[in-house]
């Protein structure tokens, strides 16, 4: 079978296509992050007039602060708890529309809609709803007995900021798992179901196996939307309270850079940030990778 090769009339022309990547890329991402690890080994005034040279010290007295390690531990449970719940509701929605022969299309662009909402007014949204005064569900929950202030209880605003940041990625989650299980061949259930097998049996043994290059894309996708762009959920609904309950580490790094000034001991924190990140990914990529099924 003969195979055609694009050749480019000029050596230099492939690079000119690229370069506008590449200039954003360094722009936007390389030079701030060569900033911010520059900084992390700076002591800095908060007007950026004078800066010296601290080493270490930056991050050895994060390390010793409880309340950074506080947030550490925080972080973890509501990225594990986010991912959880997100993935898990969108395979299930997934699953649903997928058994849909008529108004698939309906309902799948209604589950998009969420995603098409910014942090910002996703956490607004979900702050209107468990408002202690006139929100609706601390009145429904009231009714059970359950007193809802999630201003004055940690583990309920803890509990708002995974649900709002679950609702959101939702819908990101459900078009890669609706794309994937509709790329399952069909025989495999037909063959399945011939042998006997249930529908839950089918869907463990045969289609969820099938779906586990998706689950890994998207289990790497949420923990980095975890980490990175849930400031605007948080700020929007608990603002890192109450009594820093909910006081992860990217909205920790604003609160000590933006609003403390402490500029140094942000930027620490944001290489922190990026280190784990980075860890964590490639130790999914190292162990959890080997058990997708490709």
């Amino acid at each position: 079978m003969d195979t055609k090769r694009t050749v480019f009339p000029a050596r230099g022309l492939p690079y000119l296509l690229v370069a506008p990547q590449l200039l954003i890329t360094l722009i936007f991402f390389i030079w701030p992050a060569g900033q911010a690890v520059k900084s992390s080994f700076e002591a800095e005034d908060p007007f950026g007039l004078s800066t010296r040279f601290v080493g270490m010290q930056h991050y050895l007295r994060l390390f010793s602060e409880p309340a950074y390690l506080a947030s550490i531990g925080r972080t973890a449970v509501f990225a594990l708890a986010v991912s959880i719940i997100s993935m898990g509701f969108a395979l299930i929605l997934a699953v649903a529309v997928n058994r849909l022969v008529r108004s698939a299309s309906a309902y799948s662009t209604l589950l998009l809609w969420p995603y098409a909402v910014s942090p910002v007014v996703a956490g607004i949204l979900w702050w209107f709803i468990f408002n202690s005064t006139t929100g609706i569900l601390p009145f429904a929950l009231e009714q059970i007995r359950i007193r809802w202030n999630h201003q004055l209880n940690g583990t309920q605003a803890m509990i708002l900021i995974i649900i709002a940041a679950s609702w959101k990625q939702v819908s990101y989650n459900f078009l890669f798992f609706l794309a994937g299980l509709q790329s399952v061949p069909q025989s495999l259930n037909e063959a399945a179901a011939i042998d006997g097998a249930g529908p839950v049996k089918r869907f463990w043994t045969i289609v969820f196996p099938l779906l586990s290059p998706t689950t890994f894309f998207l289990l790497i996708v949420n923990l980095n939307y975890t980490m990175f762009d849930t400031f605007g959920i948080v700020d929007a609904t608990t603002g890192g309270g109450p009594n820093q309950a909910t006081n992860t580490l990217v909205y920790k790094v604003y609160t000590d850079g933006y609003i403390g000034l402490n500029l140094g001991s942000s930027s620490a924190q944001s290489v922190i940030l990026m280190a784990f990140v980075i860890a964590l990914t490639v130790i999914q990529f190292r162990y959890v990778e080997r058990r997708v099924q490709y």
